[in-house]
């Protein structure tokens, strides 16, 4: 007998630390169950906090890099922060639609 995940859901990108390849107003779809690795977009919780970074894994240390330089990278302990896993951006043209992982 299988175990059904648990599903996906979105939500819409509210600031400027992850432009330019996401605007703010942006609906992004993040799955829950899908496999995390280095460079994945993804929804960690950070200090009691749902963030949006990009996850980067070097000499075993995990970081939370935004793609806005004026943000800075954060260091989590482990991928336990890491909530899901972005796999789809929309935006309000066809052409900001994007899939990713």
């Amino acid at each position: 007998m299988s175990q059904c995940g648990r599903e996906a859901f979105a939500l819409q990108v509210l600031g400027d630390s992850m432009q330019p390849e996401f605007q703010e107003g942006h609906i992004i779809i993040i799955d829950p169950d899908a496999v995390v690795e280095s460079g994945n977009y993804v929804l960690a919780k950070y200090e009691e906090e749902y963030i949006f970074r990009q996850l980067i894994i070097e000499d075993n240390q995990y970081f939370l890099k935004p793609l806005n330089e004026n943000y800075p990278t954060l260091s989590i302990p482990n991928l336990e922060a890491v909530q899901g896993v972005i796999v789809q951006r929309a935006g309000k043209r066809r052409k900001e639609h994007k899939h990713y992982a």
